[in-house]
């Protein structure tokens, strides 16, 4: 048998060998090790390939395995750096292992390991292969008793999926627990958590009136940034009541929020595992951001119970399955708790941001991948936000009504079964009565299809010709025709409504849309709320825009009407830049847009602060076949200060009109005027008008709130000097207790354009406090330089890339998925100017040459295989 890294492929799949019906897991919790005995039954799967059969384990020691109580001999089985294997089996038997971990130098933060005082389990993909010896694939779904024995003074709570059917003391000084899950569920949903822990306790009733315990863990002296978090969760029960009918299944739900998580939670059976970033809300250390966060985070993992554990994947490469509709469902509930259009908005960014770029890389993968070599890879943006704008689009196409009465059928066709995304969408069409035979396109081709519409207008007739087309992907030269969902409407220019809101669909190359009886001239709203992940070329003039910016009744395109409008005059100043021309000015039209924005503010505040920012440089560089770091950063800065200088007046009224006044409450209007003001008092110090450094000063002093205190730090970072100096090392200082808090400074520190950045993250990495075991860590320094400093990172003399090729090597020897995730952020080289691509395509090369994981290596060769030789 061979243990070399193998290409899976989703057209092998072949089912189980063996069903396990059900697992009884122990764990003998010692000083320095935990043994686990695991008694499976087991028995021959009839559609099951014959031979060997094959369970998954590495990073253990196998103490023994035993058939219906007879110990195997060592000549009996097989065992490699990644399975056992046996053979010659019976058709029904108990599989009995025992295994031995070491959690305290597992720092792979898969399967059972430490963080802090906590021991706990992270499963999903593949991390129960690292607690005992099992077939770790999702269709092999069973039922778990866990029993946990521990120490009752270190580790006085002891939890696990399901219910806690018993408890007691063990032996003097040891204490134990029983859990039963009444569900049968893959091994990636184990969870099992102890620790000396502090806990908030509620409770939730059901719409059948049964009491379900609620209760969120953490270290002690964290409680009081608990209860955001767990009030989040009620919301969540009550909607999915309220809007799938679905009532939650067992007697208790429980939080656990760890310190060391490489995801942001985990939708583990009744037993969700958090990273603190995604629990801990509190108006002293967590901003406006971070209390939405938590809110949705944990809605989405909550929402797993039916989506994801009921009815869960066949196999990995359904991971969309779940996740895709999970996700979906997570934005109907934050559209449902917040600023309906500013969350689309959010939602849409990120698409943007990060998806399109994703499906334009060496990465590029479809929503159900095709292969891969290690699943955690394929964790993406994709896979998750992708895959929920496909569900968005089925459910615009059906209606929501149909669509939520689809779900419905879905669940209880499927409940307690590991299926596909064919099923679902088979079970969509059963009962909408939509064809989507067309639409599974989405599913199999990566890539971000291009629609142009163009119109005609004559004698009162608006014709609108619609095309679409989708560029090459790697491994994917050809692309079918999609089934793309237009939301269009159609408004005068004094922006009254000719034509109302409806979803075309655009199933063709080229389609044709006629209007009659529409005055001339017609402005055209197309796309309405990114009715799909698709890039718009349109030829709409400035007027429309201006027009589509000030009346639009879709928030989203009033925003996106915005972002045209400055992405038109950011793309002139980058070419100015580049060709070494002086800046143009903000034009007519721009600058009229703006006029009327400012002086007629939007009664949702949050939607002011949208419409008033920039596209970021990630949106600016999609527009061109090459990015070119300088030049873009360059005009970004330089068009917010022409803003800046041009309505330092305005901007200095909106900033005093929205100044804090009261007392911090979380809610969507006290939001938006956070928003507001941070977004007024950054252009204002950018543009360096007098008194901002005294103004940000007492922001800070005053700040009830960790918002206001990082909106008045957030715009001195672009004033140096000693206001700017004396409030971080206050910030340092007042905070130094709060790791969560503590992350937000390492990203001030290496975010400023004034500062050698590299240095300065090179320093704080060397600093003996600075815990590089620790993501969060991590993502806040590496992350603040590669993503939040540009400039810095793709720095001419290649330090930046030097300094993330030197972290790269150092994790990926404990912590292979942070490493692998560090690497994604070179590999799109070849999207760069020469002068950067170069550079990051020679820290590739330097990676490649070296010893790697499998995640890592396989990062590094998707970046490296279309490179010259």
């Amino acid at each position: 048998m061979t243990d070399q890294p193998q290409r899976q492929y989703r057209l092998d799949y072949r089912p189980p060998a063996y069903l396990v019906d059900t697992v009884a897991l122990d764990f003998d919790i010692q000083e320095n090790n935990t043994q686990v005995t695991a008694q499976l039954a087991v028995a021959r799967n009839v559609a099951g390939p014959a031979g060997p059969w094959r369970l998954d384990g590495r990073g253990m020691r196998l103490v023994r395995v035993a058939i219906d109580g007879a110990d195997l001999a060592h000549d009996a089985y097989e065992l490699t750096d990644t399975a056992l294997w046996l053979d010659n089996l019976p058709s029904v038997f108990e599989l009995t292992i025992v295994t031995e971990l070491d959690p305290e130098t597992n720092l792979s933060l898969e399967g059972l390991y430490r963080s802090g005082a906590i021991l706990c389990t992270q499963c999903e993909a593949t991390g129960f292969s690292r607690i005992t010896y099992f077939p770790d694939r999702p269709d092999v779904m069973a039922r778990f008793t866990t029993r946990i024995e521990a120490d009752a003074a270190r580790y006085p709570v002891l939890l696990s999926n399901g219910n806690c059917t018993q408890a007691g003391m063990a032996q003097p000084g040891r204490h134990y627990a029983i859990y039963e899950d009444p569900f049968a569920k893959p091994c990636y949903l184990f969870a099992l958590v102890a620790g000396d822990l502090g806990v908030i306790r509620d409770t939730y009733t059901t719409a059948s009136g049964r009491e379900v315990a609620l209760a969120v863990f953490t270290e002690h002296g964290n409680e009081p940034q608990c209860h955001h978090a767990l009030d989040a969760l009620k919301k969540a029960m009550a909607w999915d009541e309220a809007t799938y009918d679905l009532e939650y299944d067992l007697d208790q739900f429980f939080i656990v929020a760890v310190g060391s998580f490489n995801m942001g939670a985990m939708e583990n059976k009744g037993l969700n595992i958090f990273n603190t970033a995604c629990v801990f809300a509190h108006p002293e250390t967590a901003t406006d951001g971070d209390f939405a966060r938590v809110r949705d985070v944990v809605a989405h993992e909550y929402f797993h119970n039916y989506t994801g554990n009921r009815v869960t994947c066949r196999d990995w490469f359904q991971l969309s399955l779940k996740e895709g509709l999970t996700v979906y469902r997570e934005h109907q509930f934050a559209i449902d708790h917040g600023s309906p259009g500013v969350t689309r908005i959010e939602q849409v960014r990120m698409i943007r941001d990060i998806q399109f770029p994703e499906d334009g890389g060496p990465r590029a993968h479809p929503v159900r991948p095709d292969s891969y070599i290690e699943m955690n890879n394929f964790y993406t943006i994709t896979v998750y936000e992708k895959g929920a704008e496909l569900i968005r689009m089925i459910a615009q196409m059906a209606g929501r009504e149909a669509f939520t009465d689809a779900v419905k059928h879905y669940l209880h066709k499927h409940d307690g079964q590991a299926v596909t995304i064919e099923d679902f969408v088979v079970a969509m069409e059963e009962t909408t009565g939509l064809d989507l035979a067309q639409f599974r396109h989405w599913y199999s081709h990566a890539g971000t299809p291009r629609v142009a519409i163009s119109q005609q207008h004559e004698n009162n007739t608006l014709t609108l010709t619609l095309s679409q087309s989708t560029p090459a992907t790697p491994g994917q030269p050809n692309k079918p025709v999609f089934d793309i969902p237009i939301s269009l409407a159609v408004f005068d220019t004094a922006g009254s409504q000719q034509v109302p809101p409806q979803l075309v669909r655009l199933n063709h190359a080229r389609k044709k849309i006629v209007y009659k009886d529409v005055p001339e001239p017609a402005v055209v709203s197309a796309l309405r709320g990114l009715s799909a992940p698709v890039k718009l070329t349109q030829d709409t003039t400035e007027r429309d825009l201006v027009c589509l910016m000030a009346h639009d009744s879709d928030p989203v395109s009033r925003w996106d009407a915005a972002q045209s409008l400055y992405m038109t005059h950011l793309l002139a100043c980058v070419d100015a830049i580049r060709a070494d021309h002086a800046l143009p000015g903000l034009g007519d039209g721009l600058s009229q847009a703006i006029t009327r924005l400012l002086a007629d503010w939007p009664a949702d505040r949050a939607l002011l602060a949208e419409m008033l920012t920039l596209p970021s440089t990630i949106q600016i560089g999609e527009a061109f076949e090459r990015i070119d770091v300088a030049a873009i950063d360059g005009a970004r800065r330089a068009v917010r200060q022409q803003i800046g200088s041009r309505f330092e007046e305005e901007l200095t009224a909106l900033a005093t009109a929205h100044a804090p006044r009261s007392t911090y409450v979380f809610d969507q209007d006290a939001a938006g005027r956070r928003a507001v003001f941070a977004l007024a008092l950054g252009y204002l110090a950018e543009t360096g008008v007098e008194g901002i450094e005294a103004w940000c000063r007492t922001v800070y002093d005053e700040a009830d709130n960790m918002t206001d205190r990082m909106a008045a730090l957030g715009a001195l970072q672009y004033c140096p000097g000693a206001t700017r100096d004396r409030l971080l090392g206050d910030f340092a200082r007042r905070f130094a207790n709060e790791p969560l808090v503590m992350d937000k400074w390492l990203r001030l520190q290496v975010s400023a354009p004034d500062i050698d950045a590299v240095a300065q993250a090179r320093a704080l990495l060397q600093d003996p406090a600075f815990d590089f075991t620790n993501p969060n860590r991590l993502r806040a320094l590496l992350g603040g330089l590669v993503r939040g400093n540009a400039p810095a990172f793709h720095r001419a003399d290649g330090a930046g890339y030097a300094l993330l090729v030197d972290e790269i090597l150092r994790i990926d020897a404990f912590n292979p998925q942070m490493a692998a995730a560090l690497a994604g952020l070179i590999a799109p080289w070849q999207r760069y100017d020469a002068r950067y691509g170069q550079g990051m395509r020679a820290g590739l090369s330097r990676l490649d040459g070296a010893e790697l994981s499998d995640n890592t290596r396989e990062i590094v060769a998707s970046g490296l295989a279309d490179a010259p030789n």
